[in-house]
C-alpha cells in the first residue's frame, strides 16, 4: 500500500506472506477464493480458484489414503491424508488471474515480503504452536515434513524461529516464471511425480485443464444492506443467505409491521443453524435454490413449533483508501503429510475432507469444482459504508460468518465488537456447541430449549476466525482480527 498498490496488491502479497506462518492452513498446494470489490467500476466479483476433482480416479487399492485424528481439546476431528487424497490445486492460477485483472504492482515485487519471511524465518506464536501440535501426525507423516516442522525432534514450539528457505526460493521462481513452473516447470513435474509414486489421482491433464471462474456473487439484500457472498458452487454463501433469510422471517413473525428489525435471539440463532442444516441435507444438490425466498419460507413453515431433535483455513481482508475492498479465504485442508519435492510445501488433501464429501470418501465424481463451506463476503451498507469480512474453521465458517453479519447488521455493534462477540455453532448432527460467556438469562434460555447444549469455558479457534476491515464514507476505519484465530488488523496511514 505504501508502494501506491491497491487492496488487490495487498490481498495477494498478504496471501503469499500467509504461507509461512499459517502452513498449516494455506499452502500453494491449496486453493481459495477472492471477493474483489472495484471502486472504479462499482462491480463485486468472485474468484473462485478452489480446488477441482482430478479428471481420471484411481483404483482405491492403488491410492495412499489413511486417517488421522486432531484433538481440539473438547471435540476431535478426523482427517484423511496421503497422495490420493489430493485434489487438484487452484491457489497459484487464482492470484495469476487476479493480478491480471485487477492488480498495479508487479509480481516480482508483492512477492518479496512472503519471500523476506520464509527466508528469515517467524517467531512461532502460542497460537501457531498450537497449530502445530494439533496437526503434528500430519507435518511429521513423512521424513521431509519432519525435518522441517519438527527439526528438534519435536514440533516448533511457541517463541522458536520456523524458516521455510526451500518455499522461498519456490515463490522467488513462481514470481519471475510466472503460474507455468506449476504446470510444466520443475514444480508442476514435482506434483506429478508424488501423484504417480504415492498412489495419488493428479495428472497433466488435471494442471493443464483447471481454469479460474469469475464469478457473480451471490448478492442478498439484508435489512437494506447489500451482502455480497461466495455463489454455487460453493456451499457457504447460499447457506448464509439461507440462515438470513430465515432470521429476517422469525424478525417479521415476532414483530409483525414493525419499523425496526428485531434483533435475533440465541436461541434464534440456534434454530436457524439447525434448520440450515437440514436444508443442506434436504436440497445440498441444489444449493442455488437455497437462497430462494419461497425455499426459504418452505423451511420456515417446517422449522416453525418442531421440536428440536437434533475442517482448515486462512482468511484475510483489505480496503484501500480508494475504497477498493478484497475478502480473500483459501485453505489447503490441513495438508496431504507429503512435501512436493524440495519446493518446500505441501498439496491440499481437500478429497479427504468430511465436510466437502457427503456421499463419502471416494465417492466424488470426476473433473469438478468442488464445494466449500469458505465465503470472503463484502456488505455495503445504505451510506456507502463498506466492509470487508470472511473467516477460517472449516463448516463453522458459515455460522461465524452469519453470527458477525447479524451482530454488524441487526444489532447495530461496532466491528470489534461484532467479531469478539461470543458465537455457537450447531453440527449436522445436532450437537449444539457455544463460547459459555453471554449473560446468565442468553445461557438459561439456550440451555431450555437445547438442554444438552455443551458450554466452551473460552473462546475457541472451533468457532472460526473472521478477519474484517471497515471503511466509512466519512474516513474512518475500523479493524478486527479475531483472537480466537491469532487475528490482527493493521491501518496504514
Amino acid at each position: 500500500l505504501k508502494d501506491g498498490g491497491n487492496a488487490f496488491d495487498s490481498a495477494i502479497a498478504g496471501l503469499l506472506a500467509c504461507l509461512t506462518p499459517e502452513t498449516v492452513l494455506a499452502s500453494l498446494g491449496g486453493g481459495g477464493y477472492l471477493m474483489a470489490y472495484d471502486a472504479t467500476t462499482d462491480r463485486t466479483t468472485l474468484y473462485d480458484f478452489f480446488v477441482d476433482t482430478p479428471r481420471r480416479k484411481r483404483p482405491a487399492e492403488e491410492i495412499d489414503f489413511r486417517s488421522v485424528h486432531v484433538d481440539f481439546g473438547p471435540a476431535t476431528q478426523e482427517f484423511h491424508v496421503g497422495a490420493g487424497a489430493t485434489a487438484t490445486p487452484g491457489f497459484v492460477p487464482g492470484i495469476f488471474a487476479v493480478h491480471a485483472d485487477l492488480c498495479s504492482l508487479p509480481m516480482t515485487r508483492i512477492a518479496e515480503p512472503a519471500v523476506r519471511i520464509a527466508r528469515d524465518g517467524v517467531t512461532m506464536t502460542p497460537f501457531q504452536a498450537y497449530l502445530f501440535s494439533i496437526i503434528a501426525p500430519i507435518l511429521t507423516l513423512e521424513e521431509a515434513g519432519a525435518a522441517l516442522h519438527a527439526p528438534e525432534g519435536h514440533v516448533l514450539a511457541a517463541g522458536e524461529c520456523f524458516r521455510n528457505p526451500a518455499l522461498a526460493d519456490t515463490l522467488e521462481r513462481l514470481a519471475r516464471e510466472g503460474a507455468d513452473l506449476f504446470i510444466h516447470g520443475d514444480v508442476g513435474k514435482a506434483i506429478l511425480h508424488q501423484s504417480a509414486e504415492a498412489g495419488g489421482h493428479l495428472s497433466l491433464e488435471d494442471l493443464e485443464g483447471y481454469r479460474v471462474e469469475k464469478r457473480l456473487p451471490l448478492n442478498w439484500m439484508h435489512h437494506g444492506h447489500d451482502v455480497f457472498l461466495n455463489p454455487a458452487p460453493a456451499a457457504g454463501g447460499p447457506l448464509i443467505a439461507f440462515g438470513l433469510g430465515l432470521l429476517e422471517l422469525l424478525a417479521e413473525t415476532h414483530r409483525p409491521g414493525a419499523a425496526t428489525a428485531r434483533a435475533p435471539s440465541v436461541v434464534d440463532l440456534a434454530r436457524v443453524m439447525a434448520a440450515t442444516n437440514e436444508a443442506r441435507r434436504l436440497d445440498g444438490a441444489r444449493l442455488a435454490n437455497l437462497a430462494d425466498r419461497d425455499v426459504i419460507a418452505a423451511h420456515f413453515a417446517e422449522l416453525d413449533g418442531r421440536a428440536e431433535a437434533n475442517r482448515g483455513t486462512t482468511h484475510l481482508s483489505v480496503i484501500d483508501s480508494r475504497g477498493n475492498a478484497a475478502a480473500a479465504t483459501v485453505s489447503n485442508g490441513e495438508g496431504n503429510g507429503r512435501m512436493v519435492g524440495d519446493h518446500g510445501f505441501m498439496l491440499n488433501n481437500m478429497l479427504g475432507e468430511e465436510d466437502l464429501n457427503p456421499d463419502g470418501f471416494n465417492a466424488w465424481q470426476p473433473g469438478q469444482r468442488m464445494s466449500s463451506m469458505m465465503s470472503p463476503t463484502i456488505i455495503r451498507a445504505p451510506d456507502h459504508t463498506l466492509t470487508a469480512l470472511g473467516s477460517g474453521g472449516s463448516n463453522r465458517i458459515r455460522t461465524a460468518i452469519l453470527q458477525v453479519v447479524c451482530n454488524l447488521v441487526d444489532r447495530g455493534m461496532p466491528l470489534e465488537q461484532a467479531v469478539n462477540a461470543p458465537r455457537l455453532h450447531v453440527e449436522k448432527c445436532g450437537t449444539v456447541s457455544y463460547e459459555d460467556q453471554p449473560g446468565i438469562e442468553a445461557r438459561e434460555a439456550l440451555l431450555a430449549a437445547f438442554p444438552d447444549a455443551h458450554g466452551w469455558p473460552e473462546r475457541n479457534m472451533f468457532f472460526g476466525g473472521v478477519h474484517s476491515l471497515r471503511r466509512h464514507p466519512d474516513g474512518r476505519w475500523e479493524g478486527a482480527g479475531d483472537a480466537r484465530r491469532g487475528g490482527v488488523s493493521v491501518i496504514v496511514e
